[in-house]
Order: structure tokens, then C-alpha cells, then sequence
């Protein structure tokens, strides 16, 4: 507003832009232009969004292309945010002191290009990387050591390209207790790969497991960009820098055990499930028992440190479609019971718990309870038996056995299935194991502080559904036919009468024979 205004206009104005930081921006921020020098800030509808969502939630991760302004319109909130309310402390965190200096910087140039009318506050102490206010608010960037902003109660914290940061978790470690009191924390960052705070910390918001709202801001969200823009941007890019600068996709490095482009596709499966239900309602299900279907329920017991979790597929075998799911972490007695009650829901199909561990104890109190379609596996061998003739195998095992042996065999079996499309799985909290699921010195597994007990018990389901189920089936198959063999046709006409077409003087006798064939042979259907 370039025209002069009256004393009642200038105190609407202040309230007005007081209580609306989109108006306040619009309509009286400037910002320098690498060529236009001085400009009026003018914000796309992607930035008015990201300003309602600074205000709407205390923390917001913001996952964003390059370019996008997003950390000037995070600056300019900042002006918004001390100028008109008292005692506001902002730190900023970034890669380095400098590039967080920096848009400290921004934040002072917008404050100093303000209307004089409109400053409410003046700058009071002003050095060079730091400032502060009349009305007790100030900003200043801090390093990335450890005892980074520890003694202050942060009322806005910025970490300004939060995958880059190394070392983020232990210093958010010591900078969240600064926000215990209403603090603000605005995260935003290009993607780094897997594995590092701000990819752990989008990808958990995304699934509601933590306090941050996330924000994705592919390089498409400018009006001013299209498809032209694009191919002219990355004529010189690698497919890597490509996908990390302006897609947002966080899977560029090749690391993980599935291939990018066969993740792209299980991200395009999601679906959010139709009931979460479950004591803490974590027992995820897509599709309730269908009758005249076959299912397959495999199991994975925590190790009891609480450092991971208990979960367990629900496998609709001719679909192969993962119809329900369930992570957490229930004591023994009550993950027992949870087994018991969704497997005979289910049909009483085919149970297979992981045995490694205390998930003997689990498999001992399936079978006290009764529970008679549990998997069994000869000792050393995994050879499948049904568990009405385990009883009188003493070689016989309950429960999947993962070992050096057989974890690379499932973990290919698994990869086997995505690569082919073999199966289906719509959950987010899968697919986020399979994001961080890499090759670790030749070593399918989870990264450092990441889980993969979901992703394990998958794959011993789709070992079992295509290796033990399939061979024992053949296996069947087989001997019936030895068997089919050793018996007489029974069409076969025995005549009283000697001399008649028909008359067998030793019937009786071969009969005989032939039926103690098929009674000795019996165990033949049992094994």
C-alpha cells in the first residue's frame, strides 16, 4: 500500500496483519530478487498453505524441491511471528553456522524493509549474525554441536536442510526438551537418502506416529513450472539428482534390498485399511474372512527388549493379498490370545510363527490352548508336516526357523514376488520398512535404529506359500500315485463258478494281499 494512510487506517492494518500472516506478507514484506533487486513478496497458493500449517501445528516436517521459496516464506513468518507477539526466541539450525546465519539474514532484511508505521517493535540489539526486539523477541542461528540451543526455551526452532545435518538425532535429543513449553518446530529439507533423521521423521508423520505434520512439495506445486520447465532443469541431471532435487523421492541411492521403481509401485498399493481394531487398535484389516478362501498367517515375535515389535501378516493365498496386519508390542499371554483369535477368524488356516527366540514361548502356548493348524518343519530340513502327524515325528519342530541359512533364501523369495508382482500389500507401515531395507555388507536388513519385523515375517510367508506349501503338495501328489499303483482294480469280476469267464481260483487270496498293501502303506498320506 503505497498511498498515505490515517491514523485509523494504520491501526486496522496492524491488527489486520497481526492476526493474518498471509495478509501481513502480501501485502508488506519485500524481499530481494537476484535481478529485479527489491520486490513486494507476492505467495503462491503452496506457501498461503504451508503459512495456515505453521499456525494450525506446533511441528511440521516439509519435504520440498529446490527452489521453491520455501525458506524465505519461513523467514518472513519468522518477521510475522516476533514483530507482533512479545518474548518470541527463534533459533535456527542448518548444515552448516553459515547457511543458518544466512536466513537470519533474510529475516533481518525483511524486517528492515517494513513500513516504518508497521514496526511495532524496533530492533533494539543488532549484531551481525543476530537480533533483537523491543518487545523481547530475537532469532539467532546456533552450530550443529551437541549442546546446540540446550540452555533456552525455544518458542520457534528452524533446522533449514534437516537430511543434511549429520548427527540430528542426538542433537534433536537435546533440542526437544527446549520446545516442552508450546515451542514451534519447522523442519524442512531436499531428500538425503534413507535413514537419517528428517527421512525417519517424514516418514513416521506420514503414518501418524509422531507429533509432526509432513508436507510434500514436489517441484510441480509452482504454477510457474510445467513439463517444458522441467525437461530444461534436468537435461544435465543424473536420474539421482533428479529424483532428489525436484521429485522428492527419498529412494535414490540403490541400496535397498527392493528396487526403486518396484517401490514406486507398492507406494501406488496403499490403501488405508477398512477397520483398525485391536486393544490399541493396531491390528489393521483390509478384508474380513471370505469364505471358501485360503489363508496363511505368519508370525514374528519381539525379542522382549522393547526395541521392537510384534506383528503378523494375514495372507490370502489364490490373491496373495496381505488382507490384515498387526504391529505392537503386547506381552506373551495377550499376543498368544491375539494369534489364536485372528487365525481361527481367519478359517483356522495355516499358522507360522518365527520360533527364534521367545517365540518358542508363544508356539507352546498356542498348542496348551489348542490351536491344531499350526506349522511344523522337520529338524534342520524345513521340510513341511501337518500338525496331526508332528505328534509321532520326533524330528518335528512348531514354528519357522530364521537362520544364516534360510534368512537370505526368504528375503530372495520375497524380493521374487515385488519384482514379479506376485503380491499385494497396502500397508504404509510395511512399505516404510522396505524404505529402509538395504544391503548391508552383502546383508539384507533393516538400517541402524529401523525395524524390519514386518518385512521378515512377509517373507518367511512367502517362502512357505511357494516353497513348503507347493513341494508338500507335490509331495502329496506323488505318493498318491505310488500308491494308486500298489492297488488291484476293484472293477474286477470274481465269479463262484469254475470254468466261467471272470473266475480267479486265488481272488481272495490277492485281494487280501492288496488291501494289507494299502494298510501298511497308510503312512504314506500321513507324512
Amino acid at each position: 500500500m503505497s498511498f498515505k494512510l490515517s491514523k485509523k487506517d494504520i491501526v486496522k492494518e496492524i491488527i489486520k496483519s497481526g492476526k493474518d500472516p498471509a495478509y501481513f506478507i502480501n501485502n508488506y514484506c519485500r524481499i530481494a530478487h537476484p535481478m529485479k533487486g527489491l520486490i513486494s513478496f507476492k505467495t503462491y497458493p503452496y506457501q498461503d498453505d504451508l503459512l495456515r500449517d505453521f499456525n494450525d501445528f506446533r511441528f511440521n516436517v516439509i519435504l520440498k524441491a529446490r527452489q521453491l521459496g520455501i525458506s524465505t516464506i519461513t523467514a518472513a513468518y519468522c518477521v510475522w511471528l516476533m514483530l507482533f507477539h512479545r518474548d518470541k526466541n527463534v533459533l535456527v539450525i542448518a548444515t552448516k553456522y553459515a547457511t543458518a546465519a544466512n536466513l537470519v539474514k533474510k529475516v533481518k532484511h525483511i524486517m528492515k524493509n517494513l513500513p516504518e508505521w508497521l514496526i511495532v517493535s524496533e530492533i533494539v540489539i543488532d549484531n551481525r549474525t543476530s537480533f533483537e526486539l523491543s518487545n523481547g523477541s530475537g532469532i539467532k542461528p546456533a552450530s550443529t554441536s551437541g549442546d546446540a540451543g540446550r540452555s533456552e526455551a525455544l518458542s520457534l526452532l528452524v533446522i533449514d536442510e534437516a537430511a543434511h545435518i549429520e548427527g540430528l538425532q542426538e542433537l534433536w535429543t537435546g533440542l526437544y526438551p527446549t520446545l516442552s513449553t508450546g515451542g514451534r518446530c519447522i523442519a524442512l529439507s531436499t531428500p538425503n537418502g534413507v535413514g537419517n533423521w528428517f527421512h525417519k521423521t517424514y516418514v513416521d508423520a506420514e503414518v501418524g506416529e509422531n507429533d509432526f505434520h509432513p508436507v510434500n512439495l514436489p517441484w510441480d506445486v509452482h504454477p510457474e513450472r510445467d513439463q517444458k520447465w522441467f525437461e530444461k532443469e534436468t537435461k544435465n541431471m543424473s536420474r539421482r539428482q533428479i529424483a532428489q532435487e525436484l521429485e522428492c523421492n527419498f529412494n535414490t541411492s540403490g541400496e535397498t534390498v527392493v528396487h526403486p521403481d518396484d517401490l514406486a509401485w507398492l507406494n501406488n498399493l496403499h490403501k488405508e485399511p477398512a477397520y483398525r481394531v485391536g486393544y490399541d487398535r493396531n491390528f489393521w484389516i483390509w478384508e474380513k474372512y471370505q469364505e471358501g478362501s485360503d489363508y496363511l498367517m505368519v508370525a514374528d515375535v519381539a525379542r522382549g527388549d522393547g526395541a521392537d515389535n510384534s506383528v503378523f501378516h494375514i495372507i490370502k493365498l489364490n490373491t496373495m493379498e496381505i488382507v490384515a496386519e498387526y504391529q505392537g508390542k503386547p506381552n506373551l499371554d495377550m499376543y498368544s490370545q491375539m494369534l489364536h483369535s485372528a487365525a481361527t477368524e481367519y478359517g483356522k488356516c495355516l499358522l507360522v510363527v518365527e520360533n527364534n527366540g521367545i517365540g518358542i514361548s508363544v508356539l507352546e502356548k498356542l498348542i496348551s490352548m489348542g490351536y491344531e493348524n499350526l506349522y511344523y518343519s522337520i529338524k534342520s530340513t524345513h521340510e513341511f508336516i501337518e500338525a496331526s502327524v508332528a505328534e509321532t515325528n520326533e524330528k518335528a519342530v512348531p514354528g519357522f526357523t530364521t537362520s544364516t541359512k534360510t534368512r537370505p533364501l526368504i528375503v530372495a523369495k520375497l524380493e521374487e514376488f515385488i519384482r514379479n508382482k506376485l503380491i499385494t500389500i497396502y500397508s504404509q507401515r510395511t512399505f516404510n520398512e522396505f524404505k529402509t531395507f538395504i544391503w548391508n555388507n552383502g546383508k539384507p536388513q533393516a538400517m541402524r535404529s529401523y525395524h524390519d519385523d514386518l518385512i521378515m515375517a512377509l517373507a518367511i510367508g512367502c517362502w512357505v506359500r511357494d516353497t513348503a506349501l507347493q513341494v508338500n503338495q507335490r509331495d502329496v501328489e506323488y505318493k498318491k500315485a505310488i500308491l494308486d499303483s500298489m492297488y488291484i482294480k476293484t472293477n474286477k469280476i470274481n465269479t463262484a463258478i469254475k470254468g466261467m469267464d471272470g473266475y480267479e481260483q486265488d481272488f481272495n487270496k490277492k485281494y487280501s494281499k492288496e488291501m494289507q498293501l494299502t494298510k501298511d502303506f497308510a503312512w504314506i498320506f500321513k507324512g
